[in-house]
C-alpha cells in the first residue's frame, strides 16, 4: 500500500523554507505511530530538514539525482537508501510493503496517482507566509473518514483533525 502522510493547511500549505507550517505534537505521535516499521520515501531537501538525519526504526528512501556519496567518499544521506526516480524506489520495494510518502511538494505530485491511501493532518488554518503545498487532488475518488478532531489546547495552537482518504477503485 503506497500512502501519503502530510498536515496540511486549509489551502494545502504543508511548509515555508524548507520547514513545517506546524509543531502538533499529537501530529508528530501519529506519524511515528503510521511510519514505524515501514518504508518512508522522501525528498532530498525533506531528508536535510531532519536535524537527526534517518529517522529511526524506519526504512528511508530519498529520492535524488545525486547520489548518496559526497566527492570527499562520505554519505550525502546517512542511513538512508537513495535512487533517482520514484519509479526505481518503488521497484526497490516488496509487493506488499507498507511506504510511506512524506515530502515534499514535488514528491506527493509524483506519488499521488500511485497513492492508495491519504493520512492527512488537516489544519483549521490558512498560512500567511507558504511556498509548499500538497497537491490538489479530486475528492470524489476519495472516501474520506474523520479519525478525529481535535480543538486547540495547551501544546496546540491550531484546531486540526486526523482524516484518512482510500482511493476508490
Amino acid at each position: 500500500m503506497i500512502t501519503l502522510i502530510a498536515a496540511v493547511a486549509k489551502n494545502m500549505a504543508i511548509g515555508f523554507q524548507n520547514k513545517l507550517l506546524y509543531w502538533l505534537p499529537n501530529d508528530l505521535k501519529r506519524f511515528k505511530a503510521l511510519t514505524t516499521g515501514h518504508t518512508i520515501i522522501m525528498g532530498r531537501k525533506t531528508f536535510e530538514s531532519f536535524p537527526k538525519g534517518a529517522l529511526p526504526n524506519r526504512r528511508n528512501v530519498v529520492l535524488t539525482r545525486g547520489g548518496n556519496m559526497k566527492e570527499d567518499g562520505t554519505e550525502r544521506f546517512p542511513g538512508a537508501e537513495t535512487f533517482p526516480s520514484m519509479e526505481s524506489a518503488l521497484a526497490s520495494c516488496k509487493h506488499d510493503e507498507d511506504i510511506y510518502i512524506i515530502g515534499g511538494a514535488s514528491i506527493y505530485e509524483q506519488a499521488l496517482a500511485l497513492a492508495n491511501r491519504l493520512c492527512l493532518t488537516e489544519v483549521d488554518d490558512t498560512p500567511a507566509e507558504a511556498d509548499a503545498f500538497f497537491p490538489q487532488f479530486d475528492r470524489s475518488q476519495w472516501k474520506q473518514s474523520i479519525c478525529e478532531e481535535h480543538d486547540t489546547d495547551e501544546r496546540h495552537n491550531k484546531r486540526y483533525a486526523f482524516v484518512d482518504y482510500i482511493k476508490q477503485v
